[in-house]
């Protein structure tokens, strides 16, 4: 089996597919694992860029299991902050949107009062949700469950049924909406640090739910190092990845795939091939065009370009400071006024979310100093003229495909770069004063850099936006046929853009397309968990509640810190 692409979708169908006795080897165009999971070093630092919360890293869940399968968890501590985010509005006020559902709602209620209805109706979500994750599937693909088993998971979900109903039929937007004080009206859509527009309640439910029941904090090591040890786990199955190896095409022989062919022109032959690379290279590009039925190819040919079809690209910022700063908050988005918002290029909503790296994965970065970690949601569309000039700008307003380009540093681009570094350098050293001269290095992506590095159709990760058009028809297909490409046999995809969400779901995306594949090969489908190392272990780690006279949260207090077992 030869599977496409190394991030975790690729990685974890590699591990199940060892788990399985197939022979597999992985093909990643880079030189590390991980794809969008992943962290750079700069200097002494190591810049993380990819996981601020990972569900389903504690107990009582699905999701849980397979990480533990994949090798990803154990012999780490997993760390749980006891606020999910602030949300700092521009009159300095804030919002702490505490895991525990009483204390929130406690903190809630004394901003307004007079919000005691919404403020009660939403914690009590939260409290129900803590009790529906439990039999929330993940371990099973609903297209291979039978009619039994799908009445027992809907049974599972009966106590929570209007809860469910109310939150994914009403979007957030709406919800906030009831709110009397304005900040807690405009807050509430910030929670998940950026405003997702097309989301209804449920996810916001679901995330603190998984907050609540530590099951939603990060691991020691980050993302690169929660890689490597999918990867690590993957090869003590007996798998092999081969870096710098970016597939060009999938071989085709009387509408069976039967190997790939690199941009090298290297050729490698299996018996099954999984593409657990960006959707629309594998779809449009590795297989030209072909094997789409009516659902694919508008999928890929006219919804993919509308608006908010794909997860946002985002643009960030990196800091390694040479001191630390104890009364930064891991987690912060601000509100931002008009002019503030105008000095960041490419903003689509005026708020930033400012972590404190150093908080998460103070194993990352030298003793006496800090990480920040700064992002804000920006479409490629704002990056593209940048780089292409007026004439690619104008083929781009014609719909035409300039995702396909290669990469190119042009002086506006950096000039557009550099922008954002002394914009969000200047906004935080008044809020946290000597910031700006103590930075050391600094290093800023934008969805430009995600094309350049993943391949990921226009910088989207995790690729298809859920509760809306593309990301429900995708489920849909999935659900009705799954994932495979109608008319080609030996075909396979895996990964993000073969389910919507982030990591979790790359993760179970693996395991779900390896029982497809044990199912049309007469096999029966078996996993297990990891046991190389010890479990892990959790702490939960407070956040300040109070303010300074500069407008900066309190420190914390180390020694308070909790222990679970």
């Amino acid at each position: 089996m030869i599977i496409i692409g190394g991030g975790l979708g690729g990685l974890s169908t590699g591990c199940y597919a060892q788990m399985n006795g197939y022979r597999s080897q992985v093909l990643e165009m880079h030189e590390i694992p991980g794809g969008s999971c992943t962290g750079w070093g700069r200097g002494d630092f190591t810049f993380d860029w990819c996981i601020s919360w990972l569900l389903g890293n504690g107990p009582g869940n699905q999701m849980y299991q397979i990480w533990l399968e994949l090798g990803a968890l154990q012999g780490k501590e997993m760390r749980h902050f006891d606020a999910f985010n602030i949300v700092r509005g521009r009159d300095g006020r804030a919002v702490h949107f505490y895991s525990d559902p009483d204390r929130l709602e406690a903190h809630l209620l004394a901003i307004s009062p007079a919000d005691a209805r919404p403020i009660r109706s939403f914690c009590d979500g939260v409290r129900k949700f803590r009790k529906a994750l439990a039999v929330y599937p993940f371990l099973k693909p609903v297209g291979l469950m039978g009619a039994v088993e799908r009445w027992r998971m809907l049974a599972g979900f009966l106590p929570y049924f209007n809860t469910i109903r109310k939150s994914i039929t009403e979007l957030m937007s709406d919800y906030s909406a009831r709110f009397r004080d304005p900040l807690l009206r405009e807050a509430f859509n910030f929670i998940l640090y950026e405003n997702h527009s097309a989301f209804p309640v449920l996810p916001f439910y679901f995330q603190l739910a998984a907050h609540a029941n530590h099951s939603a904090g990060v691991p020691e090591g980050g993302s690169l190092g929660l890689a490597k040890s999918v990867a690590q786990r993957y090869e003590r199955l007996g798998g092999e990845v081969k870096y710098n190896a970016k597939v060009q095409e999938v071989l085709v022989e009387s509408d069976r795939a039967v190997g790939v062919r690199l941009s090298d022109g290297r050729e490698y032959y299996a018996d099954i091939v999984v593409s657990a690379a960006d959707g629309h290279t594998t779809a449009m590009k590795l297989l030209k065009g072909q094997y789409l039925n009516d659902t694919y190819r508008d999928l890929y040919t006219r919804v993919i370009d509308e608006p908010g079809m794909l997860s946002p690209g985002y643009v960030s910022l990196f800091l390694g400071l040479r001191r630390p700063f104890p009364d930064a908050d891991p987690c912060t988005t601000y509100l931002l006024t008009d002019a503030e918002a105008a000095r960041l290029p490419g903003m689509r909503t005026p708020s930033i979310n400012v972590q404190f790296r150093s908080r998460h994965y103070p194993e990352l970065s030298p003793d006496g100093t800090s990480v920040v970690f700064a992002t804000y949601f920006s479409t490629i569309d704002s990056w593209r003229p940048l780089r292409d000039g007026p004439e690619q700008a104008s083929r781009q307003r014609r719909g035409q495909e300039l995702h396909t380009l290669p990469v190119r540093h042009g002086r506006e681009y950096s000039a557009a770069k550099r922008r954002v570094r002394e914009g969000i350098v200047g906004f935080l050293d008044d809020r946290y004063p000597g910031l700006k001269h103590a930075v050391k290095v600094a290093d800023v992506s934008t969805p430009l850099t995600q094309v350049r590095y993943t391949g990921t159709y226009d910088g989207a990760f995790p690729g298809w936006q859920p509760f809306v058009e593309g990301g429900e028809t995708l489920e849909e297909e999935i659900k009705k046929n799954g994932p495979v490409l109608p008319g080609l046999e030996n075909f396979y995809l895996s990964g993000v853009w073969a389910t919507i969400g982030g990591l979790i779901r790359a993760a179970a995306a693996g395991r779900h397309v390896m029982q497809f594949i044990c199912r049309d090969d007469g096999r029966e489908f078996t996993a297990s968990i990891d046991d190389s190392a010890p479990p892990p272990t959790h702490r939960i780690v407070p956040v300040s509640t109070g303010t300074t006279s500069t407008g900066t949260t309190s420190a914390d207090r180390p020694t308070t810190t909790g222990v679970l077992a």
